[in-house]
């Protein structure tokens, strides 16, 4: 396969990757994310809704079946627990490793009114998207589909704080498809629908924009200070900027052949996996972009 990428960080192309059992498939791949022992975990509509894979792409174990109905985000904690979000249940759930339920936030199954207008609260949740903890502990929550709310929680899923409101300026979002948290503390939101990630501070606080993305879906923050975009955009693809929001390598159109990059992370060697939502029976899968060195 050719290699794709730029300058230090070029890829290629695992096609072995992963070894599905034999009778399984995996459905839409919404994320994807990587533990401290480099397993990868598949977040996906099928089945089988967590599916665990081993870096070389050997199949460890699965869990989650009959607990999830839209599966979307997957973040996986500095002590491999793993957080979990559900659109159409309008839940957070945070696992052990091996599926047992830890916490659950917001009511199973119900949903609370959008946010209509500048000032106004929409509650927790409506179709929530992603999740990722700061330094402490503390959980912060994309919302989502229906709200337009970044919400702050407590490490025992106490609600503290919420902002956003829908709109194109600052501080405004058309879609909060995810969350994360880079090494100095601020929270990126992908405002997919405004094609932009906007950056806060943890009170919500807005700091600066990133419009050099593409209908940004998921952005991963790695310890080497790294920041990873999957861009569902046209065309989709692959952005790695540096938390200053420096361009350090990008690939994109028909030559990567994704499906509409729903999620990223990257493993300790640097190895980057897409999870592709695509379309039924075309691009529902997880792939992995071994780095060349």
């Amino acid at each position: 396969m050719p290699k794709i990428g730029e300058g230090d960080f070029r890829y290629e192309l695992d096609t072995s990757w992963p070894k599905i059992p034999e009778g399984w498939s995996l459905g839409l791949c919404s994320d994807v994310a990587v533990d401290s022992r480099d397993r990868v975990f598949v977040f996906n509509r099928a089945k089988h809704p967590i599916v665990i894979f081993s870096q070389r792409g050997d199949f460890i174990s699965s869990w989650g079946e009959c607990e999830f109905k839209d599966p979307h985000g997957i973040y996986i904690a500095p002590d491999d627990s793993v957080w979990l979000t559900d659109t159409q249940l309008h839940i957070v759930t945070h696992h052990k490793p091996n599926g047992e339920l830890l916490l659950q936030i917001g009511e199973r199954g119900r949903c609370f009114p959008t946010v209509s207008n500048k000032g106004q609260n929409g509650r927790p949740f409506n179709m929530p998207s992603g999740v990722a903890l700061n330094k402490t502990g503390e959980v912060f929550v994309s919302d989502g589909y229906g709200n337009r709310r970044v919400h702050r929680f407590s490490a025992k899923g106490e609600l503290k704080l919420s902002w956003g409101a829908p709109g194109t300026g600052q501080g405004e979002f058309a879609l909060l498809h995810n969350i994360g948290i880079d090494s100095q503390g601020r929270v990126f939101i992908c405002d997919r629908e405004n094609s932009r990630i906007q950056i806060f501070n943890q009170q919500g606080k807005f700091l600066a924009q990133w419009t050099d993305v593409l209908s940004p879906g998921d952005v991963y923050m790695s310890p080497d200070k790294l920041v990873y975009v999957a861009e569902q955009g046209a065309p989709t693809g692959v952005s790695i900027f540096t938390e200053k929001g420096d361009l350090l390598c990008r690939w994109r159109g028909a030559r990567t052949g994704m499906e509409a990059p729903h999620g990223i992370w990257a493993d300790s060697k640097g190895n980057v996996y897409v999870a592709e939502i695509g379309q039924p029976g075309h691009g529902q899968r997880v792939r992995k972009y071994a780095r060349v060195r």
